[in-house]
């Protein structure tokens, strides 16, 4: 992009491509084929562009240029193996823009609007590395969600309670003076050290003496990857020192706390474990999926975690993902027993 125009985009370089290899975690299943597919991760060059007049299109703000070259490695979408196929192509003839006459930096990406993980993972570290791009540059606007609790609470501790803020919303057609996009600092979806290690440092505990050892719910409504069997489960969690959280009744900044004294978590997979990038070194998890989808987010940060221990429990009761198609289970509820539950956990204690 910024080669096709000089004279209205500059590239800021801050680190060069490279590829990451994560050992194969243990678990049951053992040797699931999921993980082999992601055990090599292609982590692009990070870099920050920086427009004249560029324009940001859509809920799932694509990334254009004056001359109306849309950014593809700023403007990934899920699913997508082409530019083509963007959802900004939804609607081929757009409002006019609206034109902001200043420095507008981008924060929000794909995923990033009604989602903890993504919010935490793909939009808030873009703020780290438009620093290192260019130090010390106070944009006169953010484009960057803030509709959830948990969007306002991140963004206060961040320093950027008071900041002036533009939310993509459909139809958004925005042209700015100058803008300022970094690269997606997740583009695999699979976490790198790096992120894990900003969010650390900028979002640090803020109480000790919480419990070590962590049952994380998701509630009890069917059909949202509960455990459905979790009283039974947790009755033999309780007796070995666990507590259950409910992540959706706690502060972020209590979130943050949590898990930055937990020793050893269990957990359905689901979007609180992205708190898992605030835990310590040595930290502990035992992650439940159902057999109709699977994922490595957690797995690829607590392979940022110096001295972790990661585990997989995969139920056999519903239908399994298939190698080579697409997981369709995404909101399949997990069922596993007690001692199915208690066997995995006495592995990953011994490990």
């Amino acid at each position: 992009t910024a080669a096709a125009e000089p004279d209205a985009v500059t590239y800021h370089r801050l680190s060069a491509a490279r590829v990451d290899q994560r050992s194969l975690p243990a678990g049951s299943p053992a040797a699931h084929w999921y993980f082999g597919t992601q055990a090599r991760a292609e982590v692009p060059e990070g870099f920050v562009l920086e427009l004249a007049d560029g324009r940001l299109l859509g809920r799932h703000v694509a990334v254009v240029t004056r001359g109306g070259l849309l950014d593809a490695e700023t403007s990934h979408y899920f699913g997508i193996a082409d530019w083509r196929e963007h959802p900004v192509h939804w609607n081929p003839f757009p409002s006019p823009p609206e034109r902001f006459e200043g420095t507008l930096a981008l924060l929000a990406a794909r995923g990033t609007g009604h989602n903890y993980y993504h919010f935490l993972v793909d939009a808030l570290p873009r703020l780290g590395m438009l620093d290192r791009a260019l130090p010390g540059v106070a944009p006169d606007a953010w484009v960057v969600d803030r509709s959830t609790r948990y969007q306002r609470e991140l963004l206060a501790l961040l320093g950027m309670g008071e900041v002036s803020i533009i939310e993509p919303a459909p139809g958004l057609s925005l042209e700015a003076r100058r803008l300022l996009v970094p690269s997606l600092p997740n583009a695999s979806t699979l976490v790198t050290r790096e992120t894990t290690e900003w969010l650390r440092t900028s979002l640090p505990p803020q109480r000790t003496g919480l419990p070590e050892r962590l049952y994380v719910t998701r509630g009890s409504a069917p059909n949202t990857r509960r455990l459905v069997e979790e009283d039974e489960v947790f009755a033999v969690l309780e007796r070995r020192g666990f507590v259950r959280i409910d992540p959706g009744t706690l502060s972020v900044q209590e979130q943050i706390d949590h898990f930055a004294a937990a020793r050893v978590i269990v957990a359905p997979h689901g979007a609180a474990l992205a708190n898992l990038n605030f835990c310590r070194p040595g930290v502990r998890l035992l992650e439940l999926f159902a057999p109709g989808y699977v994922n490595g987010g957690y797995w690829s940060i607590m392979s940022n975690i110096d001295d972790s221990r990661y585990r997989y429990l995969i139920s056999s009761v519903g239908r399994a993902a298939r190698p080579g198609r697409d997981m369709t289970g995404l909101m399949q509820d997990i069922s596993l027993g007690a001692r199915e539950v208690e066997l995995a956990l006495e592995e990953l204690l011994s490990s």
